[in-house]
């Protein structure tokens, strides 16, 4: 019975955390496909940037929405598959498969996002005191530097490092998995910043 519960979180985990919520929301609002716009991404930053070209308060918004939303997704699987008083390494597995899901989404002939607010979202439930920290770390480069892909992996480095500190007792593997998923759709920015072509977020 629990390899059967744990089977069906894992669908809905990789199902929900495909909702590209930052497509919908540009579309449904602004009449604007992200995909085909800035850095093509469905995540918040571009939604900021293309939707701000015609309505910068509404591009706000919906960045703001999109970020929430994203994050909140992986989460809202995970705190009912506590109600189930599944595993932690069920829980795990099921945090991966929701940031996967964003990154590779079903809806979207498995293209995706960065994965960021999902991991996010997702840590927070699982490792609080870790995603306040990388949530700092995002907070102080992203003022310093406004180059989004930069605080993003600086926060995601800290979260990951962190936990080997703050929580040592915790399967670690996991942990390491998110962030080489969030590593790996981050290479063209990475590219980008070596060859200093990287755009800062105004």
């Amino acid at each position: 019975m629990d390899f059967n519960i744990n089977i069906v979180f894992y669908i809905i985990a990789y199902v929900v955390g495909g909702i590209p919520f930052g497509v919908l929301l540009a579309k449904k609002y602004a009449g604007v496909d992200v995909r085909e716009s800035g850095s093509k991404s469905i995540g918040a930053t571009n939604v900021l940037r293309v939707v701000k070209e015609q309505n910068p308060a509404l591009a706000k918004k919906l960045s703001a929405a999109t970020l929430a939303f994203d994050a909140i997704k992986g989460a809202a699987v995970l705190g009912l598959a506590m109600l189930f008083e599944v595993s932690d390494m069920t829980l795990w597995s099921i945090a991966v498969l929701a940031v996967l899901g964003h990154c590779f989404s079903p809806f979207l002939k498995f293209n995706g996002g960065k994965g960021v607010a999902t991991a996010i979202g997702t840590i927070l439930v699982l490792l609080p005191v870790e995603a306040a920290v990388g949530l700092a770390v995002w907070f102080i480069v992203a003022k310093t530097l406004k180059i989004s892909s930069i605080s993003s992996l600086s926060g995601v480095i800290a979260a990951v490092a962190s936990s080997f500190f703050i929580s040592p007792e915790i399967p670690h593997a996991p942990m390491v998995i998110l962030g080489l998923i969030i590593f790996y759709k981050h290479i063209p920015n990475i590219m980008r910043l070596i060859k200093k072509e990287e755009k800062a977020v105004v």
